[in-house]
């Protein structure tokens, strides 16, 4: 039997298909105000893009439907597919401590919590209002999973002083909101992630007022929803503190952390023992601040940090502060931090920090979009 004639070799090689992992591909969204009003400026809430790649920063917009030196705090901001969407919130504007003292301390004066989603596509450089939430939220638990939009907790007035135990989840293709089972506790300034397919709503001031378990173990608990068998579990002591904690984010199917609400940054960054239920520092991760900043500037040797986030991109970690100089609160000094949680050794890498005219502040979590 004789042999299939070869297919013939191209004389070129086909170009090959652009890598979507690339650095190049993925931007930080953020959230800032100025902290504090000025003639001609507008201090409601932007959004700006930080390209890891070049490590700069691009103002993206404002975000519409806000009244003037308005700013919206409390609120969720995550990424699906092209957009990012900014849900609830509580609408607040900046007021002197004291009215008849000029030089007094700027406070954030609360005036209604929100129901609105607001959603900014990426490519098109275009905002859209999508259905609202089913009722108002601010300060609550909310995660992507499945292609779906994810919110748990919170508290649905200003005058509450305590959570809520309502949640729902968003469906884009639908534009709509389904109400969930309620969670088991009522929970404010609680934080949402996904993990091995469930839904995890960790820590927050929490309450049970039905069960005999001590507060300080409600407050550690973490409520984790399955969306397949559509219920809420219990996980008593999954944070271990009673203070909310900052930020929990998933990085090839582990849990980081790296402070509660109160301190943001620890001194190294913890992850979560499901086995055991126990976070543990990880090794090489001990990192002080602000001496993070180094020798770039000798002028913000006294620097205070103002703000600090992290994102997971890929297997790392990229920490995003801000630092304000005493004595001079017209400028910023923003530096990016990157840990590399796969690197046995030298994890971390420091951006070139950049300085800026103004005084911001960073108003929520960042999230992260991958570019198509």
């Amino acid at each position: 039997m004789g042999s299939l004639p070869s297919s013939p070799r191209p004389s070129t090689p086909p170009p090959s298909s652009p890598n979507p992992n690339s650095l190049s591909n993925f931007r930080v969204c953020a959230t800032f105000c100025y902290r504090e009003p000025a003639p001609n400026l507008n201090i409601s809430n932007w959004i700006e893009w930080y390209d890891p790649s070049t490590n700069t920063w691009t103002h993206a917009s404002s975000i519409p439907g806000l009244t003037e030196n308005h700013v919206l705090k409390g609120f969720a901001m995550v990424s699906l597919r092209d957009s990012v969407y900014i849900i609830g919130g509580r609408v607040c504007n900046k007021e002197r401590a004291h009215t008849w003292d000029e030089s007094s301390e700027l406070v954030d004066v609360d005036i209604e919590v929100s129901a609105s989603v607001l959603r900014y596509n990426v490519g098109s450089n275009q905002w859209s209002t999508c259905a609202p939430l089913g009722i108002p939220r601010c300060d609550f638990a909310c995660t992507v999973s499945d292609n779906k939009i994810y919110v748990a907790g919170g508290k649905t007035t200003l005058a509450s002083a305590r959570g809520i135990p309502f949640a729902e989840v968003y469906d884009p293709d639908l534009d709509g909101w389904t109400p969930l089972p309620d969670m088991s506790t009522l929970r404010y300034k609680c934080v949402g992630v996904t993990w091995v397919g469930k839904i995890y709503v960790v820590g927050g001031f929490a309450e049970r007022v039905d069960s005999d378990v001590p507060a300080i173990m409600v407050r550690s608990s973490a409520e984790v929803y399955d969306p397949r068998v559509g219920k809420w579990d219990l996980v008593v002591g999954m944070w271990q503190l009673d203070v909310p904690p900052n930020q929990i984010v998933a990085v090839d199917g582990r849990l980081f952390s790296s402070g509660d609400c109160y301190k943001q940054w620890k001194g190294h960054i913890e992850s979560y023992d499901g086995m055991l239920n126990i976070w543990n520092e990880v090794e090489g991760s001990h990192r002080q601040c602000p001496t993070a900043l180094g020798p770039h500037d000798q002028n913000w040797a006294l620097s205070q940090r103002r703000y600090l986030t992290m994102v997971p991109i890929g297997v790392d970690l990229y920490f995003l502060a801000g630092y304000g100089m005493e004595r001079e609160l017209s400028r910023t000094m923003s530096i990016v931090h990157k840990f590399d949680t796969s690197a046995t050794n030298d994890a971390w890498t420091s951006m070139e920090p950049m300085e800026e005219d103004g005084e911001k502040e960073l108003c929520g979590h960042c999230c992260v979009v991958q570019l198509s």
